[in-house]
């Protein structure tokens, strides 16, 4: 078996790449992994799903995996993945099982797992899981019987209990306030409006009837159209576009412009600094985000550590230094103070609470980030590792960093999922970027054709 975890869980074409029988396996391997044998009861689980027709399918063959190991099950339905991370630590439950692709199109699904306290797992717990599937399917587990069978409880007030403690967040009301938010067709379509209402907003919900089809469909963080002109058509102070398991928060200024998921870390992280609350002054990102965040923090007196791409390096971060703030600029933005993993309703309310204290437009606040023009193009390749790590390549990057000195910067590596080498170059105009960015591409292409 290859490597089945991603850099975010288990994912592939529901019912092809990600079948029922897959999703049962990998649920009674996390099962005798992630459960403790002395807690003196059966071990707990909480699993979660987004709208996706599939998940209903997987649902069950996870559930089904997880009784078969003895496990009991708290299922709770059409949730957020940041709801499943903190009803899975609420619950004191041994695991959480979150069934979602994130921002990826309907057809895809994904199994996302959660340790006890509703963390995500570190690569060596998943390696684990992988190792105790593939002795299964040699040397079957002792399976329960009689009264050892897992039950199966279903928990209804599962999106309250979410709701409340996200409010319970907010420094600041949101009193007038207009926000337009694009749910995606997804996990957020109750909970995101009821959480921005709740805070004293106005409310426009677009995006917000999942038919178990329309997830991610032209919507959500990743296409954020829609969401420009209706902001500015309702006249809203502010748009917010969450994907489809509500784990990112991507904005819209009044004018209709992105605010990335770098400029809300910025503008986040000013305001936490300023009320003393952003330990060691320190944001943590991944080497994606933009050189602009580097220079604004920088020039702000705010130190910026590094991780390898991934919400759950950042995570790693800032638990191992016991930091307050992170995230990366696809719009995962993670605060441990409030949530164990990226929660992007979270986000957006605390977005608009620096709004409302400050009175300041988010335009102004983001203002604060210069963002230097970008590029990135994946490059097919036959071997990925050949193809970051060829001779020629490397000395083509050594060029453009020479000729780049302080004024931009370089970023080559393998795709993690994918055969892919992605060429990325941030320079002081987007034709240099891209001038740049196709000579090291062309090289990557040489050294290993796909």
């Amino acid at each position: 078996m290859g490597r089945l975890f991603g850099t975010d869980g288990v994912r592939g074409r529901a019912n092809a790449d990600l079948t029922p029988e897959l999703a049962l396996s990998v649920a009674v391997a996390a099962a005798h992994t992630l459960a403790e044998s002395d807690r003196g009861r059966p071990p707990l689980a909480v699993v979660g799903r987004d709208t996706r027709a599939s998940g209903e399918m997987l649902e069950a063959a996870v559930v089904a995996g997880l009784t078969s190991a003895g496990a009991t099950v708290i299922r709770v339905g059409v949730l957020p993945t940041p709801a499943v991370a903190f009803l899975t630590a609420e619950a004191k439950a041994d695991l959480g099982v979150m069934l979602s692709a994130s921002h990826n199109p309907m057809p895809d699904n994904g199994i996302k797992l959660f340790a006890a306290g509703g963390h995500k797992l570190p690569d060596e717990i998943e390696m684990r899981i992988e190792a105790a599937i593939e002795a299964n399917a040699t040397t079957a587990w002792k399976r329960p019987v009689g009264a050892g069978v897992g039950r199966v409880h279903d928990l209804l007030d599962g999106a309250n209990h979410y709701v409340q403690h996200v409010v319970g967040t907010a420094t600041h009301r949101l009193d007038g306030i207009k926000v337009v938010v694009d749910c995606a067709n997804g996990a957020a379509a109750e909970v995101a409006p009821a959480v921005y209402r709740e805070a004293g907003a106005e409310v426009i919900a677009i995006h917000a009837e999942p038919d178990g089809l329309n997830i991610n469909d032209g919507c959500g963080s990743n296409h954020i159209e829609a969401l420009r002109q209706a902001v500015v058509e309702h006249g809203a102070q502010v748009g917010i576009a969450h994907d489809g398991d509500a784990d990112r928060c991507v904005a819209v200024t009044a004018e209709g412009d992105e605010v990335d998921g770098d400029q809300v870390m910025a503008i986040l992280a000013l305001a936490m600094r300023e009320v003393g609350t952003l330990t060691g002054d320190t944001l943590v990102a991944t080497v994606m985000s933009n050189l602009g965040l580097r220079l604004a923090m920088s020039a702000a007196g705010i130190r910026l550590v590094e991780t390898k791409v991934g919400d759950r390096y950042v995570l790693e971060e800032l638990r191992a230094s016991g930091l307050a703030l992170g995230g990366e600029q696809s719009g995962h933005i993670v605060m441990p103070a409030y949530a164990t993993t990226g929660d992007g309703v979270l986000t957006g309310l605390h977005l608009m609470a620096r709004m409302a204290a400050t009175g300041r437009s988010l335009a102004d606040l983001a203002s604060v980030v210069t963002k230097l023009p970008q590029v990135l193009i994946n490059v097919p390749v036959g071997d990925r590792t050949v193809g970051a790590a060829a001779p020629a390549v490397r000395a083509e990057v050594e060029r453009a960093e020479a000729e780049l000195g302080e004024t931009g910067r370089v970023l080559l590596r393998p795709s993690g999922t994918e055969p892919l080498v992605r060429v990325m170059v941030e320079a002081a105009t987007e034709q240099i970027a891209r001038d740049i960015a196709e000579r090291i591409a062309a090289q990557v292409r040489t050294a290993s054709p796909a």
